[in-house]
């Protein structure tokens, strides 16, 4: 939808920000679907990736969570999955990204370079500086709720 000075942006909320994040998450799908990997396995995998030390499978599974808010067990089956397509591998007790690992997560982002460069391409400064402020702010207050429903 285009605005113009006639017609005004709508306010942000959480339909706007759900809307937002699926239709780019359904981006990331096609292009994850074309190397047989999961949204989920995808994002198990980047956490092992860009981990600054190796990783338990328990550090892994907490890290997932506080970003997917899904399942223990859920993840714990996505890390058997990965370690199963051999893009994960057991090193003692922890898990670490295989070469193929890290090859698939440097190909799944140079083909979706070009398409979030047309996404986000063009958005002024000021604007992506804005919705980043909110959007903290929002998943600060939302993980606030959620811890306090969950306790």
């Amino acid at each position: 939808m285009t605005t113009t000075a006639a017609t005004p942006a709508p306010a942000a909320d959480s339909r706007a920000l759900g809307l937002a994040h699926y239709a780019a998450r359904g981006v990331l799908e096609h292009v994850l679907a074309r190397h047989g990997v999961t949204f989920q396995e995808q994002i198990v995998l980047r956490a092992a990736v860009t981990a600054d030390a190796p990783q338990t499978p328990d550090d892994l599974v907490t890290q997932v969570r506080a970003s997917l808010k899904a399942a223990p067990a859920d993840i714990r089956t996505t890390l058997d999955d990965l370690l199963a397509k051999s893009l994960l591998v057991a090193d003692g007790a922890h898990i670490r990204a295989t070469d193929a690992g890290r090859e698939l997560l440097a190909t799944v982002g140079a083909e979706t370079a070009p398409i979030s460069a047309r996404i986000w391409g063009g958005l002024p400064a000021e604007d992506l500086a804005a919705a980043g402020r909110v959007l903290t702010q929002v998943t600060e207050r939302a993980n606030a709720e959620l811890a306090a429903l969950t306790t």
